[in-house]
């Protein structure tokens, strides 16, 4: 392979994709953004369009020919089905790009990042939620993550929601009084919610920026806000009710495995947050070490690369080193 491109590395999130190409001895030969991968909103060939752009960028500025990159790592968000991952596979394998393709989620992206091995487990909480686990042998642990007709709750975008309906009710005399009936629409300019959800339904604010709210929910509760802090307590549980279920079907509740935290939320690094899922995991996976991930996604990608192709550990090693 020499310096023709071991390993093409995508890591595929909904707002921005980075590629890098990988040489097989670990050296970053070249990188590249592109646009946000977002098949169920484009369809599934425009989306891997916006991929083809960032990666053809990759492979002309390391002059390397798509033919001659040994495999193709790609962790996509919106692969949460494993008739999706077979599906957006097929995709990629169709436009050349390396001799093998393996497609994954994202989330399994950030847990290789956070791992010193491709075994532990992974929880994400950014617009939305999900976990992920694995262990070396191939086996993995996920859910479907598709929202609340999956069971989920928590994410930026359903702690915003919630933040609203605690609220609205706080307001209007049907719930709890509680100062995120002042702080949400004031983070808008206006003076209640009542305002607030005037505004949204008729679209004077545009309903993609409800997102905003959910580091004001923080915000207030870090000020001691009752509601506020439940809410945040209530992610903190679920958060650890999805990473024991995963190290439980991985068989790992009693071993010493790490529990990756990524995504916007939990990089955050809330301390009301960050001290209830340390108290909690401490009772379901007493011997689990968190870490919350701070190198980039496609590090993570670029390492499941080299676990398929059986890499050696000086360059898995000398991948990670530039990413650090």
């Amino acid at each position: 392979m020499g310096v023709n491109g071991s390993v093409l590395a995508i890591d595929a999130g909904n707002s921005k994709t980075d590629v890098a190409l990988i040489g097989a001895d670990g050296t970053v030969l070249s990188t590249a953004r592109g646009g946000g991968f977002q098949p169920p909103v484009v369809g599934v060939g425009t989306a891997v369009d916006v991929l083809g752009s960032a990666v053809e960028r990759a492979l002309a500025s390391a002059g390397v020919d798509a033919g001659s990159v040994a495999h193709v790592s790609a962790c996509l968000a919106n692969a949460d089905l494993p008739v999706e991952e077979e599906q957006l596979t097929e995709a990629l394998r169709a436009r050349g790009w390396g001799r093998t393709v393996v497609v994954r989620n994202d989330t399994f992206a950030i847990l290789r990042a956070g791992a010193d091995e491709p075994r532990g487990v992974a929880v994400v909480c950014g617009a939305g939620i999900n976990c992920v686990g694995m262990v070396p042998d191939g086996r993995t642990a996920r859910f479907p993550a598709i929202g609340r007709i999956s069971g989920d709750w928590g994410g930026g975008s359903g702690l915003s929601e919630e933040a609203m309906w605690f609220a609205s009710r706080g307001e209007d005399g049907r719930g709890e009084p509680t100062e995120l009936a002042r702080a949400l629409p004031a983070h808008f300019g206006l003076g209640s919610m009542y305002a607030l959800i005037e505004a949204l339904h008729l679209g004077r604010i545009a309903q993609e920026r409800r997102h905003e709210l959910s580091p004001v929910l923080f915000t207030t509760a870090a000020a001691g806000d009752t509601v506020a802090r439940a809410l945040v307590d209530r992610l903190a549980e679920e958060v650890v009710a999805l990473a024991s279920v995963a190290l439980s079907r991985l068989g790992l509740l009693d071993e010493v495995v790490p529990v990756v935290l990524g995504g916007s939320v939990l990089a955050a690094r809330h301390p009301q947050l960050d001290t209830r899922i340390g108290e909690l995991l401490a009772v379901r996976a007493p011997k689990a070490v968190v870490r919350v991930v701070k190198e980039s996604p496609v590090l993570g990608a670029g390492l499941l690369g080299l676990d398929h192709l059986g890499a050696a550990p000086d360059v898995h090693a000398r991948l990670r080193a530039q990413y650090v």
